[in-house]
């Protein structure tokens, strides 16, 4: 594998790492639009774990979601796809971290080394998709009761927590890919130099004969 296309792999991928662990706590996946209201007395802005809500005055109020079993399906579903995502991501940067060319992991044997690479990649690659699904679900259905003539609660927008997990997933995707087919472009190259070598030995066997 080059090792700056290593390198550059691990850098989206511990940037994409970050970027979900911002995401997660942040505390504007939705807004309250002011679509069609005249007068706005206060402003509420939710995520996967409180509701808020700000006044006129900029005093902010917040308090958790009293019940899980309570909650949406949906939010509980990205609840446990984003916490999966972190999880994939930590050992997503361990396994990459472990099978680059330049950590003394695993000593010489590049073969290891890059199956290693490329195990980190898939799990890059896992916490890129259940970013996504996450993400996309949540906004899916925030859009949908926006548009919804008769959904008579308070509708909202899409708020900046959303976009950071969509560059997240889309980091993770891109980190992900690049260990995966950098590996695997390794690994025919290093099947070729085997198979090179071991004629190389029989020659030089038969000649020694």
């Amino acid at each position: 594998m080059n090792p700056a296309v290593e390198a550059f792999a691990f850098f989206l991928g511990f940037l994409a790492w970050l970027m979900v662990g911002v995401a997660l706590p942040n505390r504007y996946w939705r807004v309250s639009t002011v679509d069609g209201n005249v007068i706005t007395t206060s402003t509420i802005y939710e995520n996967l774990w409180m509701s808020c809500a700000t006044d006129s005055t900029g005093v902010h109020n917040c308090r958790d979601f009293p019940s899980l079993l309570a909650l949406n399906g949906y939010i509980q579903a990205s609840r446990a796809l984003m916490i999966a995502a972190i999880v994939f991501g930590t050992f997503g940067l361990v396994a990459t971290l472990a099978g680059m060319q330049c950590s003394k992991i695993g000593g010489e044997n590049y073969v290891l080394k890059g199956r290693i690479a490329a195990i980190g990649g898939a799990f890059f690659l896992f916490q890129g998709l259940c970013t996504m699904i996450a993400i996309s679900w949540y906004a899916a259905n925030i859009t949908q009761e926006f548009f919804n003539q008769l959904y008579v609660g308070t509708k909202y927008e899409i708020g900046e927590g959303l976009y950071i997990g969509w560059a997240s997933a889309t980091l993770a995707i891109c980190g992900g890919s690049c260990l995966m087919c950098a590996c695997r472009l390794k690994t025919e190259s290093e099947k070729v130099k085997v198979v090179l070598s071991i004629r190389r030995a029989m020659r030089s066997a038969e000649v020694c004969s």
